[in-house]
């Protein structure tokens, strides 16, 4: 096993007037040929968007995106008819496929703090489609819930589908000092979204903190004071 942390504050940063977003990989015209993705994960942007404001129409292609909010409300509006609201405790995915427009915009009077995560797809130029479920309930549990996902192992139990059978999120709220376990994976990467927490052999991981971990196998994750919010992407390759 290898562990490689990066801190929140390590990472590319986007600031503007209306958007505040910190890139854990090269993105947009951050670019370092060393940090281009770990595993399947292409892309996996913090972010926070100043309220009527956002990101207008553009497009995407041949992309699994996964969108997580952490507070407040985002609006998705897209080319193939769907409009939704995004909030805490819904997971929403946007298989890009052959091509689709979509917005992402705050209508709301206070700002919206998410993390939207791209996974390179394994199938290419699929119709496009959309998938949103509430999981907040399954989170009560303290477990990791699979929230989207491809893996074989989670089918039946992941929330929304990926087009990638070699990838999966999944999620976790845990209360003051409790605990969750890092399944075996040759690739996973554990984002702190909210709260810290203390990685078996690593050390203390704050909010906005990721551990890129290769061989995982059974390491433990305990929530400090405060408690923790993680997500967690698991891949073979």
């Amino acid at each position: 096993m290898s562990v490689e942390i990066w801190r929140a504050d390590d990472r590319f940063r986007t600031r503007t007037d209306w958007l505040d977003s910190r890139h854990s990989f090269s993105f947009g015209p951050y670019y370092d040929p060393a940090n281009v993705r770990f595993g399947l994960l292409m892309v996996h942007n913090d972010e926070v968007v100043a309220p009527g404001t956002g990101f207008d129409t553009h497009p995407h292609q041949d992309v699994e995106i996964v969108t997580w909010v952490l507070r407040g409300a985002l609006l998705h509006q897209d080319s193939q008819g769907h409009s939704g609201i995004i909030y805490p405790g819904l997971v929403q995915r946007m298989s890009a496929g052959s091509g689709i427009q979509h917005s992402e915009r705050n209508d709301t009077e206070e700002p919206v703090h998410y993390v939207q995560m791209w996974v390179r797809p394994g199938e290419f130029d699929l119709p496009p489609s959309y998938a949103q479920a509430e999981v907040d309930d399954r989170l009560a549990s303290g477990e990791l819930v699979p929230i989207a996902s491809g893996l074989p192992e989670h089918a039946g139990t992941t929330a929304v589908r990926i087009n990638q059978n070699r990838a999966g999120l999944s999620a976790a709220r845990l209360t003051p000092g409790q605990s969750i376990q890092l399944p075996p994976a040759p690739y996973a990467h554990l984002f702190i979204a909210l709260g810290n927490i203390t990685l078996e052999g690593v050390g203390d991981l704050a909010a906005g903190d990721a551990a890129r971990v290769l061989g995982a196998d059974g390491q433990c994750a305990t929530a400090g004071p405060a408690g923790a919010e993680v997500l967690l992407w698991t891949m073979t390759a």
